[in-house]
């Protein structure tokens, strides 16, 4: 899930055409989730405005995780996009000094509430946990 969904989150399904009300909700996530990406980013020393470039801000969280830039590739595959996302949303919570579980529910489960609390909360980054 996480940075992914701001390129599919953008992209609206065939059931909003002719709709623009049917969209509104799905840009207004998109924004919310660009808006706390760029916080986030700027916090590990990364320019936030990684996180308006599709494949750019997923391999900007990939590195600030500190997992291997090719991890990158593994997010578009299905369901490996899922697994590699959630060992990701891990890594970057232990990364900002948070547990597993906020890995798991905030940045993995509720990715724009996660990055948000990550961006404007008081998390520092502490920078990636080493591999085991």
């Amino acid at each position: 899930m996480s940075a992914s969904l701001i390129a599919t989150s953008v992209e609206f399904s065939a059931s909003t055409e002719g709709n623009p009300a049917a969209a509104i909700p799905a840009l207004i996530f998109a924004v919310v989730l660009i808006i706390a990406l760029w916080r986030t980013f700027s916090k590990a020393g990364k320019p936030g405005w990684y996180a308006i470039i599709p494949i750019l801000n997923v391999y900007t969280l990939v590195k600030i995780a500190g997992r291997p830039g090719w991890w990158t590739v593994l997010y578009y595959i299905p369901i490996v996009g899922l697994i590699v996302s959630a060992f990701v949303s891990v890594d970057l919570a232990k990364a900002f000094g948070k547990s597993s579980a906020f890995g798991i529910v905030a940045l993995w489960l509720f990715s724009a509430i996660g990055y948000l609390i990550l961006g404007f909360g008081s998390a520092k980054y502490e920078g990636p946990v080493a591999q085991a």
